[in-house]
């Protein structure tokens, strides 16, 4: 197996919201809710990045579809990393993400390591972590 990540599935449980917080509210572009002919089936994908998309998917079609029952959420299970080019940048997406529905969990301040970083939740409680790392030269944003 060669280590890279394809597709990205955050369950919900409310998918319209969810697709209206990251396509409206993030400005994450998509063809909507595809899939809805099929039971279980209907689904919403982002592109990310080259080679990566963000897919949501109702709790309920991952639990069918794997056969295991809906367990409680827990935020603090996985958090996604987003990384931009400044402290100016962090803030603005923090802003950004209040403003669509996101709770501010923790917000962005200077890090013990060096960087800048914050965290919000969706509304489904997936943690993200919006970060400045001056040891990193990779940039998703400028």
């Amino acid at each position: 197996m060669h280590p890279r990540l394809t597709v990205l599935t955050l369950g919900v449980d409310d998918l319209e919201r969810a697709v209206a917080f990251y396509r409206d509210g993030l400005g994450f572009a998509t063809e909507g809710i595809v899939g809805r002919e099929f039971p279980f089936g209907a689904v919403a994908f982002f592109d990310l990045q080259p080679g990566l998309r963000l897919a949501l998917w109702p709790r309920a079609s991952i639990a069918h579809d794997t056969g295991l029952p809906v367990s409680p959420r827990s935020p603090t299970d996985v958090t996604l990393g987003h990384n931009v080019g400044s402290r100016a940048a962090v803030d603005a997406i923090m802003a950004q993400a209040e403003r669509a529905g996101a709770r501010i969990v923790k917000p962005a301040s200077e890090t013990f390591w060096g960087g800048y970083a914050g965290y919000f939740q969706d509304p489904d409680g997936h943690l993200w972590e919006i970060v400045w790392n001056p040891q990193w030269s990779e940039r998703v944003e400028p």
